[in-house]
């Protein structure tokens, strides 16, 4: 209907943007009370510092979409002779990085909306497990026309949101800076990597739930490293819980 392909942009990316904005201007205190960390925090002193994702998690954050990329070609080369159907960057019909930056700005057009809004909103309810799960139902319902698809490829993308949801939810968990940019680079890493790896837009199953799939074993080690951290390490905790237990 616009004439715009959908591998470079689609327009309903921008509607969760545009759902902030009309919330903004209803109530522009509490919307900027949500998007405090949206943005790089300036200074360099450690307030400042303490906002920002720790350097190694944000690095495990950008190669997710690698790894659910190589989880896919792998898993379609298993399950089906011919693989699944890649793409080189320059067979698109659109120069490649029109679509990569195309691809950034709509994806940071829905995550101001999900992961810079909904996601602190809700967790002033829930903890960030509950709350991940629960942004990442919305955000995969938010793709209306999936479905209308086949059930395993409706189950496979729902599945998928919610799994990616659970691992932007828990690296961005106490981030107060750059959270748009971050979510917005992960979001669109995802994209371009099923653009390449699968033509997932034509309705094909095999697609779409390795994608699901894929995901859910990219979101384990997130969901181990998140029990890691909530389990008592230090020796005098340890010791505490030892001699509590006599």
């Amino acid at each position: 209907m616009t004439g715009i392909p959908p591998e470079v942009v689609q327009l309903t990316q921008f509607g969760p943007a545009l759902a902030v904005a009309a919330v903004a201007l209803l109530w522009p205190g509490r919307i900027r009370d949500r998007l405090r960390g949206a943005l790089p925090v300036r200074g360099g002193g450690p307030a400042a510092r303490a906002e920002r994702i720790p350097a190694g998690r944000r690095t495990a954050l950008l190669l997710t979409p690698v790894l659910i990329t190589a989880l896919c070609a792998g898993g379609g080369a298993l399950a089906s002779p011919g693989g699944l159907s890649l793409t080189s960057p320059w067979a698109l019909e659109n120069p490649f990085a029109l679509v990569v930056a195309a691809q950034l700005a709509g994806a940071c057009g829905e995550e101001i909306g999900w992961r810079c809004y909904l996601q602190p909103l809700l967790r002033t309810r829930f903890g960030p497990l509950a709350t991940s799960c629960l942004v990442g139902v919305v955000w995969g319902l938010w793709h209306v026309p999936v479905l209308a698809q086949a059930p395993a490829y409706a189950a496979g993308f729902l599945l998928g949101a919610v799994a990616l949801s659970v691992v932007l939810g828990l690296a961005l968990e106490q981030v107060g800076s750059n959270r748009l940019l971050l979510a917005g680079t992960f979001h669109a890493l995802v994209n371009l990597g099923m653009l390449l790896v699968a033509d997932e837009e034509s309705g094909a199953v095999l697609p779409m739930v390795l994608f699901g799939a894929a995901c859910l074993a990219a979101v384990l080690p997130w969901l181990a490293a998140a029990a890691a951290r909530r389990t008592p390490t230090h020796p005098d905790m340890i010791n505490g819980a030892a001699h509590g237990a006599r």
